[in-house]
């Protein structure tokens, strides 16, 4: 545990300002320099609240009220620091390795609440070839496009009681803070895992809605990327899932689509198999003679998430586990897919002085909030596989 010299801390505050102090903060949690835990909200609140002893003594809930002489104290400073160490937790919980499908997509900043995303008109392989003097054909936007869908806003608030000051309950405070971030992470996790796994079909493509995956092609399923009897349990299977993968075609120009497979994501009671079929560093094959070869699937990296198969079994609820486990997703995952995001995880400081101060006996209450939505990108760039 760090020893935090709140003088020190005050007369930085006091020199450097709020914004400095809180970025220089920032920096050492992110560092793992200083930790949450390292500070106390009673020895924050003596060092950077004006007469702070006093101000910590008449929080004791005994006295009823604060003494005239402390209504409207400035508490910025201890609530900037205190808002430092909150938003440190919140986003340590927020971005946990248990949350993984979350960092397989991609990421697209939005200000529009639901976006329409235009596709290139298709050129004629022929018009890339300039004869001398002839112009260039220009690159347009087409009819192609997709829609994503709304975004949403989610959001919690976390409130810094004159007890959890006069008391020192840092921890608890810290606790619930972690657990404001985790239920945020679970449940963008679940509507990330929801779309991966077609339980949700978001994918509007051209003005017509389309299921994610479809196991043969038809006028109204324009692409097939689902293999059914195909469990991850030999390299054949992989093999098929490869192949389809590599047989999508572009819609527009009717060349191969330039993605490669770069994830398997799997259940977790199929993870150790998956890792010994694409990840060993040699395969032993038979061709009349035993020998080793270089394993052209290790670089694809096997994920497994708790999360996925729980939302599997929501939506399968007859299925038997045995079956669930057998589901599998191979492909690329950040062309397939993405999260529009109109602003990440957020924490904001609620102004002194509010009512909840004077009816609950809240010091600093803290904002967490996030707004987006998952968006199907390209479906063809991913293939399900059912045993």
């Amino acid at each position: 545990m760090a020893n935090i010299k709140y003088r020190e801390l005050k007369r930085r505050y006091e020199l450097d300002g709020a914004q400095k102090t809180v970025e220089h903060l920032s920096e050492a949690l992110a560092k793992q320099e200083l930790r949450a835990d390292d500070f106390s909200l009673r020895d924050l609140a003596e060092a950077l609240v004006p007469n702070g002893s006093e101000w910590v003594r008449e929080l004791n809930p005994n006295v009823g009220s604060l003494a005239e002489s402390f209504q409207g104290v400035d508490v910025s400073a201890f609530a900037s620091i205190a808002g430092q160490l909150i938003y440190s937790r919140i986003l340590e919980s927020y971005q946990s390795e248990v949350f993984c499908l979350s960092k397989l997509i991609t990421t697209i900043p939005t200000r529009l609440n639901g976006e329409k995303i235009p596709g290139f008109a298709s050129i004629a392989d022929a018009a890339v070839e300039i004869e001398p003097g002839a112009a260039y054909p220009n690159v347009g936007f087409g009819e192609d496009y997709i829609e994503t869908p709304e975004t949403t806003k989610r959001g919690l608030i976390v409130p810094v009681t004159r007890e959890a000051v006069f008391f020192d309950r840092t921890h608890v405070v810290l606790n619930r803070a972690s657990e404001v971030g985790e239920t945020l992470a679970l449940n963008k996790e679940k509507r990330v895992a929801d779309m991966i796994l077609g339980v949700s079909n978001l994918y509007q493509w051209n003005g017509t809605a389309y299921s994610t995956y479809y196991a043969a092609s038809t006028a109204s399923a324009p692409w097939v990327n689902m293999l059914s009897g195909n469990a991850l349990d030999s390299l054949e299977n992989v093999d098929a899932a490869e192949n389809l993968l590599a047989s999508a075609l572009d819609p527009n120009t009717g060349e191969p689509i330039l993605s490669e497979a770069n994830v398997a994501l799997v259940s977790p009671a199929k993870r150790r198999i998956a890792n010994a079929l694409l990840r060993g560093a040699n395969l032993s094959c038979a061709d009349g003679t035993l020998r080793s070869i270089p394993n052209p699937f290790e670089k694809i990296s096997v994920v497994s998430s708790r999360i996925a198969r729980r939302q599997l079994a929501k939506a399968n609820a007859s299925a038997d586990a045995g079956t669930l486990d057998d589901y599998w997703f191979y492909g690329d995952f950040k062309k397939a897919f993405a999260y529009m995001e109109n602003w990440p995880i957020t924490v904001s400081v609620s102004s002194a002085g509010s009512e909840a101060d004077f009816s609950q006996d809240v010091v600093a209450r803290f904002k967490a909030s996030e707004r987006g939505t998952p968006a199907v990108l390209n479906p063809r760039c991913v293939v399900k596989c059912v045993g």
